[in-house]
Formats: structure tokens, sequence, C-alpha cells
């Protein structure tokens, strides 16, 4: 009988690895991952060890994860074609709801092709390195504060970069300005910054990509959905079409999973050709993108309207709250609210209270995500919450930071 059991290791071998996990802990950023499973008939609630608690800092904005319509389409998809493809986009895995969805984004944010990813993060990481590594001449500019992915994507390519000031228009042109002006350029950045809730000057970045003939790539990531008449972001909302690369993602407001990228014809189709992420990797389910395209439905057309003015109505609500507790918050012009709560060690204790005590689920945000002294927790508040709800969670909260001081 040949035995399954894996060989001892000696004493030594992850030796390092456990130093280095030992330090995140001394240093409070060891990662607790609190496990809940969300109830789609009661929305902004999942259980916990086996109780009910209210989520409060989930990306599903408009709950359209458990909107009955997106949910049906998944369950009848699922019953039609199963639960899987079974293949790569280009072994027996492409079907046509991809074809569909993919000409009804680049339909949506007016560009000539669209491709799906497994998730957001791929979509970035797979399209910036794969573009740059393409044209190693390529200076890259991007925003300090630019998620990881995006960071990943440059940096795997090795193209010179310069790292502006965030949304810093006269550090990114005078950057701009000591390039030759015919030099391949291309400015990454995010239109909404989830930590701070802030907003890129997109058109103003835009200008300064015609003046010194750059190219663009903008992540809409925490915007689709939520802004703009049919909710295709922030470049939608303020009638801004210059952007050459559009990103956005599913697994956020559209309720679903998956990311894709917008953009013209012939770099996508490269992307599509050449991307290791894209072409050697299980795409996503059939009976995942029709839910896809049933959200899609219902964020394009009137409820999706109503569900967006909402959800701004909410989150309004929720930092006038705020400021009449006394507990302070950046003032975002979005959806989301970020609540200050300086502490690495204090943040986890506030928001493992909330959750002991009050069954009010809130992830601590901490260093590297915000730097030392920054941390806060990052909360959203969904249009179906009501205002009871709201003073309940700012009461709590306000109970707890009052018994646990800075």
């Amino acid at each position: 009988m040949i035995s399954t059991l894996a060989p001892p290791r000696a004493p030594e071998t992850y030796a390092g690895l456990r130093a280095g996990l030992d330090r995140l802990r001394a240093e409070g950023l060891y990662r607790d991952f609190v496990a809940c499973s969300y109830l789609a008939d009661d929305r902004g609630h999942a259980l916990h060890q086996g109780r009910r608690i209210q989520v409060w800092c989930t990306n599903d904005y408009l709950g359209l994860s458990q909107h009955r319509q997106v949910m049906d389409a998944q369950l009848t998809s699922t019953l039609r074609h199963g639960t899987g493809n079974g293949g790569s986009r280009n072994i027996a895995g492409t079907s046509e709801a991809h074809v569909e969805l993919e000409a009804l984004l680049a339909g949506w944010h007016a560009k000539e092709r669209a491709l799906i990813f497994t998730s957001g993060y791929v979509a970035n990481v797979e399209t910036l390195a794969t573009l740059l590594r393409a044209a190693p001449e390529t200076m890259v500019f991007s925003d300090a504060l630019n998620h990881r992915s995006l960071i990943e994507g440059v940096r795997t390519a090795g193209n010179p970069k310069h790292i502006f000031a965030h949304n810093d228009l006269t550090d990114l042109e005078l950057a701009l300005a000591q390039q030759p002006l015919d030099r391949p350029k291309l400015i990454v950045f995010e239109s909404v910054y989830s930590m701070d809730g802030d907003i890129a000057p997109i058109r103003e970045i835009c200008d300064l990509a015609e003046r010194y003939n750059a190219q663009t790539y903008l992540d809409e990531t925490h915007a689709i959905g939520v802004s703009g008449p049919t909710g295709a972001g922030i470049s939608e909302a303020i009638g801004e079409d210059r952007v050459t690369f559009v990103q956005g993602v599913f697994g956020k407001a559209v309720g679903t999973t998956g990311g894709y990228v917008a953009g013209p014809d012939v770099p996508l189709d490269y992307v599509r050709s050449h991307a290791p992420g894209f072409i050697f990797t299980t795409t996503i389910p059939r009976a995942s993108l029709d839910a896809t395209l049933a959200s899609l439905s219902v964020i394009r057309g009137p409820e999706g309207a109503t569900m967006r003015e909402e959800l701004h109505v909410k989150a309004e609500l929720m930092r006038r709250r705020l400021t009449e507790a006394g507990i302070g918050h950046v003032p975002a012009p979005t959806h989301l609210v970020p609540v200050l709560v300086p502490g690495g060690d204090r943040v986890k204790r506030i928001s493992r209270r909330l959750l002991d005590e009050f069954s009010v689920y809130v992830q601590p945000i901490n260093f590297p995500s915000v730097p030392k002294g920054g941390e806060r927790f990052r909360v959203t508040v969904a249009p179906f919450r009501t205002e009871e709800q709201i003073d309940r969670f700012v009461a709590a909260l306000a109970q707890c930071l009052a018994d646990d001081p800075s």
C-alpha cells in the first residue's frame, strides 16, 4: 500500500515564513477573516457562527446579488447549462453569453471591443502587463493611490514609470512635459478611490492626455452601477468619452462575479491573443454571465436609476448622522463613507466588539491599505437600508468609540 502521508519536514523548512507571520501579528497587521453567509431573503444580513448579523462593509452596493430577477436568471441558466463551462475561452469555454455580454459592455462604454476576465484584479493585471510588455518604450504615469491590481500590472511589465501625487494635475503635467511628445505614454488612474471615496479629475486628465499625446486607462471599479445615467461610471456621469481604456467589475455593484476592460479593438484583440491570464484559465460559467446580463438590465433601466438615487441619499444620511454623533469621517462625494478610527489595535477591537455585542460587521481597514494612523471603517449604505438601521449602527459605533477612546 502506498502511503498518502507527506514526508516529515525539517523543522526549519518554513521558519522564514513563520517568522514573517509572527512579525505581522506583533505589528497588529495579521489579517483575520470573518465568515459570513449572506441571506438572500434578508438583504444586508448574513449568518456568522449560526447567528444573524448586519453587514455594513459589503461592495454589493445595490444589493443586486439578492435581486429576484438576477437570482432567477442564474438559477434558470444553471438548470439549462450546468454549473460550469469546463474550458478556457479558446477551448470550449466561450458561450453565447460571453459574446453577448462583451458586445453590450463595448456599447455601454462607447468602445470598439470589450473582454471579460475572471475578476477585476485579473483584468487590470493582464491587460496592463500584456500591452506594456508589447511596447516597452511606453512611459507609464500612475496615480499614487492606485489599486494593487493596477500597480501589479505596471510592475509586472517593467516599463519606466512616474508615480504622480494623488489627483495632482500639476505633478502629472510636469512629468508628462519632461517626455518627448512622440514617446508612447499611458496614464493609469481610477475614477473613485475606495479608501477615501474621492473622485479623479477625469476630464482634466483627458485634456492633459490630448496635450501630451498620451493614452488613458481608467479603473471604474467602484463607480460601475452606481454613477452615471445608466450606471456606466463617473465618466458617463460627466459626459467624458475620451478615455482610451475603461475597466469595470461585476463583483461589486453588479452583484455577480468577474471583470472586464473596454477599449480600442486592436489592443484588446492583442490582449485576447496574448494574455496568459485570459487564455490559460477556465472561464466564468454561463449561468453567472446570464445573471450579469440580468443585473445590467436592471442597472441600465428605471429601477437602477431609482436605486442609484436612493444609494446616494442613504450615504448622505449616514454622513449626517455621524456628524451629529461627533464621529470623524471623510466627507466623500460618493456612496462610500470612510469612518476614521485611528490605531491599528483600536480599530480591530472596535470592529470585534461591534460584531460580538451588536451583531454588526464592519471590517477594519489598516496598514498597508491606508497609512498608519489613518485606520478606518469603509462603510457602505445600501439603498434598502432604513433610517432606523442607520441610527442603530451609528449609536452602536458611538458607544464603542466612547468606551475605547484614542
